[in-house]
């Protein structure tokens, strides 16, 4: 096998356009003027184009952001956390603290802090995402560049920021940003601890990963194996030594991933929130079931999830990348990345252990790889934005592969390998052509992507040819330029487009026209149950910009407003399932969708009680809390089947004087907890219509049995036997 000896200097990139060696003077000055205009080793374009794309990128996902509703879920989770510090802490979905999310709450910590010091809004929750994402296009240049190089990571960068499903995620409220930015640290920590041997970047590596951990749990485990392994094989330390740190760095991990998990399940449960997607109140449940072994599996058991296999990427094979819900969100690059792994490991092949070339290769390769298969094969719920995890990956390989692959192919040292970038070229092309073929006639945009990707490939591969032939270099590198163009045209339109919808789903974001397939695509009908207070039929996108503060945050609501916040397919949490409404055991609280009208009486009539309401689901619940500023129980989770609510307990809040009013709808259900509902209506007074409503047959009226009864009861201590 034919390789290259591994070169003396950054892989040939950096000779020409150097500056002089470092100034004598390091002071402040020096350094502020080395932030902009990069070490002195550096091309000279290489720092002001970091500018530019760092630019492009908080353009992307700052861009009106104000517009989009966000993930109304999460939103009012953050809005509780604002009003309290344990609701904050535990992530619970009302500030009453009685139900968390379905995640750990490092996300909404991050959302939360912004909140509190900036005041509960649209940008204030927009912005931790926008930085983190923009951190993330940053931290992942330098990893790159580190290694191979200014155009190595100038082109990862760029990659990156337009990846279309990236974009989309980051202009949302998803914990997702912060995943991705958490696990690069993690990465650059064991690339630090792989070049030198020492223990402490591998401990700190692990302890961003333990974070990343509480932010999406299992998810941020994906790239585990692959850490372990480069650092295993390259660390530059003998084996003993390597060993002994992983061990260590084990500890490390197992601590700053369990430590809140811990200090919640050591809680006493009565004096704590139920946790939210959990089948027994407990976080280690949700870890393994709901957020763990359920999602690849789609089981519905205690190691499984409620999602049942739902999905809203297609059907899990290893050909859902390409599917016509996700191709245009992730798998532009997908061809020339995995060619350019193989090239590069095999142009690296004869290098020593601890070459830290062939350490980043395996690092991005495994990294890809094996998100690759975890969301291609996944039977659980799926949405198309959990892909963002993968992005880092794909646009490290097309960085480093492409420069690789080129270096091979002018030098012509690498026999046939020196071949494939030609290729890989033209695969890719053809394969963003195909793409965009498939939204054909979905506007300009798209149609000018698709002439400039088949024209800029074309003149590349044939550009490429003739310059290799002629021996000019000039040839080359306009060709090479040329690829990057095809490459990045078609998730270029696709990242415009998703920065520029203001419609784009809060829920399940995706970039580019809708599919139409699936349940992949962007926008579709409100599950049954979600709150809508206008009472009219839900739009799908939501009216309410993501963080705008809640209506009745200061005692009161505005009765003429109209939110459909929840108006997204299975707005809120992930599970995928779309709420049939009246899932709390044959109905409380589902079904019903909560008018205006209905939340101003509520709120003259609290009687001091803690919570304003308590319906069946999450989705219901937020868009209240959301709109009237007041914590809302959520009896049953997302889907209406978590045991949250007991008979017991809606007795002991009752009698308390704590909760007064419930949602009972006629509706049927799946739910576990018919009794609740029994109950309710045998010793419960019955609310009529017309005690809110100016016209009881009126659209603004929350009716689901009959013109007079809306399904709202009022429960006083008198009530409780």
């Amino acid at each position: 096998m034919t390789t290259l000896a591994p070169p003396t200097r950054d892989e040939g990139v950096r000779q020409h356009s150097h500056r002089a060696g470092p100034p004598a003077d390091g002071g402040i000055k020096a350094r502020t003027r080395r932030l902009f205009t990069g070490p002195p080793d550096d091309p000279r374009w290489a720092r002001p184009t970091l500018w530019a794309i760092l630019v492009l990128a908080v353009g992307l996902y700052a861009w009106n952001v104000s517009s989009i509703t966000g993930n109304t879920f999460y939103n009012a989770a953050v809005y509780s956390g604002t009003k309290s510090w344990k609701a904050f802490f535990f992530g619970a979905l009302d500030s009453g603290s009685f139900i968390t999310v379905d995640k750990p709450p490092f996300a909404l910590w991050v959302m939360g802090i912004s909140a509190r010091v900036f005041g509960f809004g649209t940008w204030q929750l927009a912005l931790p995402m926008v930085a983190l994402g923009t951190g993330s296009v940053a931290l992942l240049y330098r990893m790159v560049k580190r290694d191979f190089g200014a155009v190595a990571g100038t082109i990862a960068a760029l990659a990156l920021a337009l990846t279309p499903i990236t974009v989309a995620i980051t202009r949302d409220t998803n914990p997702d940003p912060v995943l991705v930015f958490l696990m690069l640290l993690g990465a650059a920590g064991l690339m630090k601890a792989v070049r030198g041997g020492r223990l402490m970047p591998l401990v700190w590596s692990a302890v961003a990963i333990g974070f990343a951990f509480n932010t999406k749990m299992m998810q941020a485990y994906v790239v585990l194996p692959v850490f372990f392994l480069v650092y295993l094989w390259a660390a530059n330390a003998s084996l003993g030594r390597r060993i002994r740190n992983l061990a260590v760095a084990t500890v490390a991990l197992v601590v700053s991933s369990a430590w809140w998990m811990v200090v919640v399940d050591l809680w006493p449960a009565s004096s704590r929130p139920y946790i939210g997607g959990s089948t027994d109140n407990t976080v280690w449940d949700l870890v393994i079931g709901y957020n763990g072994f359920g999602r690849i599996f789609g089981a519905s058991s205690s190691t499984g999830s409620a999602g049942n296999g739902a999905s809203f990427g297609g059907t899990a094979s290893v050909y859902r990348m390409f599917n016509d819900i996700m191709g245009g969100q992730i798998s532009w690059l997908i061809p020339f990345a995995a060619i350019a792994l193989v090239g590069g490991l095999v142009l690296r092949g004869r290098a020593p252990r601890t070459d830290a070339k062939r350490a980043a290769l395996m690092l991005w390769g495994g990294w890809f790889v094996l998100h690759y298969l975890t969301f291609a094969l996944a039977e659980g719920t799926f949405h198309p934005y959990y892909v963002t995890a993968m992005a880092p990956g794909i646009a490290a390989l097309a960085g480093i592969g492409g420069v690789m692959l080129y270096r091979a192919f002018r030098e012509g040292s690498a026999a046939k390998w020196g071949w494939v970038l030609p290729l890989a070229v033209a695969v890719s092309a053809v394969w963003a052509v195909v793409l965009l073929q498939r939204v054909s006639g979905s506007g300009t945009l798209y149609t000018v992507a698709e002439i400039v990707a088949g024209a800029a490939g074309a003149v590349s591969v044939l550009g490429l040819l003739a310059g290799r032939f002629l021996k000019r270099q000039r040839l080359l590198g306009f060709a090479a330029l040329a690829a990057v163009v095809a490459l990045l045209a078609g998730p270029a339109a696709y990242s415009v487009s998703a920065a520029t919808t203001a419609s784009n789903n809060g829920t399940n974001p995706t970039a580019g026209p809708s599919t139409g397939g699936g349940m992949g695509g962007g926008g579709g009908g409100a599950p049954s149950g979600t709150g809508n207070r206008s009472g009219s039929a839900p739009t799908g996108t939501g009216g309410q910009s993501m963080g705008e503060p809640p209506a009745g945050a200061n005692g009161s609501s505005s009765s003429g407003s109209s939110s459909t916040e929840s108006g997204t397919e299975a707005s809120g949490a992930e599970s995928g399932t779309q709420s049939s409404g009246g899932q709390m055991g044959g109905g409380a609280g589902g079904g019903t969708q909560v008018s205006s009208e209905m939340i101003t009486y509520l709120e003259k009539n609290q009687d001091g009680a803690t919570w304003l309401l308590a319906v069946a689901t999450d989705q219901t619940a937020a868009s209240i809390i959301l709109e009237s500023g007041q914590p809302v129980i959520s009896m049953g989770g997302w889907s209406g089947t978590d045991n949250a609510m007991t008979l017991a307990k809606l007795k002991s809040l009752v009698k308390s004087g704590q909760l007064h009013y419930i949602i009972v709808s006629s509706d049927g259900g799946q739910g576990t907890n018919s009794e609740i509902a029994t109950w309710v209506e045998k010793n419960g007074t019955a609310v009529n219509s017309s005690a809110y409503s100016s016209s009881s047959g009126s659209d603004s009226t929350s009716s689901s049995t009959s013109s007079s009864s809306t399904g709202l009861y009022r429960l006083d201590a008198s009530d409780v036997s």
